[in-house]
């Protein structure tokens, strides 16, 4: 890819199709807008927040996020009282930096206190490459991600508020009067596409955090440090139609299923039902998918005595262009430790006749 740092990973799985310095820290530009949304979002979630509550223009917002300072904005006006629907709209569509800085100064005081609370945040959600020092994505040594940070925040996004979500589809917002379409230019040509954000300075470059959904898949991708609007929107389309064309999801097994039995010796039954606790679907190169193997691993016999639950074996599945994935097995059942007599007799069956059992 010619972008300077991108992934591209399927939701549902995790796996990663395409990487290209994915644990960089790098200027995230307005792409770090998503971790001021997250917030709002989490208090939205949790009814500390409303969609109709109202928060008031400073002017420190307007003088430094507004139109006065030249950078992107929501047109918002000194002392003007916003709803918290407006200003999430104001920020995913407008990329408005004046919307980032009344939500900050809203709920934690100054930006300052908001981009401490938004660093604390990204960590407590795996996002040990991002620091933050505003809620815009303002040029600053101190605001800092990682195209893999903003993957993981993507698929919280998606994942945890999927009715907030809507709001990144949505092509054009007007407020004050002043109709801006969204940036994100996959959701006017890229199928399925419906979120997330661009991002542009020049320390950054141009980048897209981006997601697009079809025939039950979905993938999200992270490119930065393209030259280029127009290098952004196409490298982007065509990475996301490579990842569907190229890669399918398969499901093998579903949580509580039998996958095979496991022999047991010195018992009082035979086997034991070996059984997954997890959904197994694998994202694979679609030319891999007949290569690929399934096989169950264990040093067997087990001998006796077996707990339901207790882990006997791991599923082992292989394929060409991809790492293995190994997947423990657990009984499905107890199975009881022959007495003296019945061990005894086992073990002349053993040596007599080579059964175990």
């Amino acid at each position: 890819t010619a972008a300077r740092e991108a992934i591209l990973l399927d939701f549902e799985t995790g796996h990663v199709l395409l990487e290209k310095d994915p644990d960089v820290s790098m200027p995230p530009a307005s792409m770090s807008k998503l971790m001021t949304l997250y917030l709002v979002f989490e208090r939205l979630k949790d009814g500390r927040l409303s969609l109709d509550d109202t928060f008031s223009v400073s002017e420190n917002a307007w003088r430094n996020g507004g139109a006065a300072s030249g950078s992107s904005t929501m047109f918002l006006e000194p002392h003007q009282k916003v709803r918290v629907e407006d200003l999430i709209r104001g920020i995913i569509i407008q990329s408005g930096n004046d919307a980032c800085i009344v939500i900050a100064e809203a709920l934690a005081g100054s930006e300052k206190n908001f981009a401490i609370e938004m660093t604390e945040k990204a960590h407590e959600i795996g996002m040990n490459g991002s620091t933050f020092a505003n809620a815009t994505g303002w040029p600053d040594p101190g605001q800092r991600m990682t195209p893999r940070d903003l993957a993981i925040l993507a698929q919280n996004i998606i994942s945890r508020f999927p009715e907030y979500y809507k709001y990144f589809s949505e092509e054009s917002f007007t407020y004050n009067g002043i109709r801006q379409s969204n940036r994100n230019p996959l959701l006017f040509k890229t199928p399925g596409a419906d979120g997330l954000k661009t991002g542009h300075t020049s320390e950054a470059g141009y980048g897209l955090t981006s997601s697009a959904a079809r025939e039950g898949r979905r993938l999200v991708l992270v490119v930065n440090g393209l030259n280029s609007v127009r290098a952004r929107s196409d490298e982007s389309e065509r990475l996301i139609e490579w990842g569907f064309r190229e890669f399918n999801n398969y499901a093998l097994f579903k949580n509580g299923e039998k996958v095979t039995d496991a022999e047991l010796w010195l018992s009082d039954k035979v086997s034991v039902p070996l059984m997954i606790n997890e959904d197994v679907i694998v994202t694979l190169p679609r030319k891999s998918r007949k290569e690929m193997k399934v096989s169950v691993e264990y040093e067997g016999p087990i001998a006796a005595p077996v707990k339901q639950g207790q882990q006997l074996a791991k599923l082992v599945i292989s394929a060409p262009e991809t790492d293995t994935i190994e997947i423990p097995l657990y009984a499905g059942e107890d199975a009881e430790r022959l007495g003296f007599v019945g061990r005894l007799g086992a073990a002349l069956k053993s040596i007599i006749w080579g059964v175990t059992g």
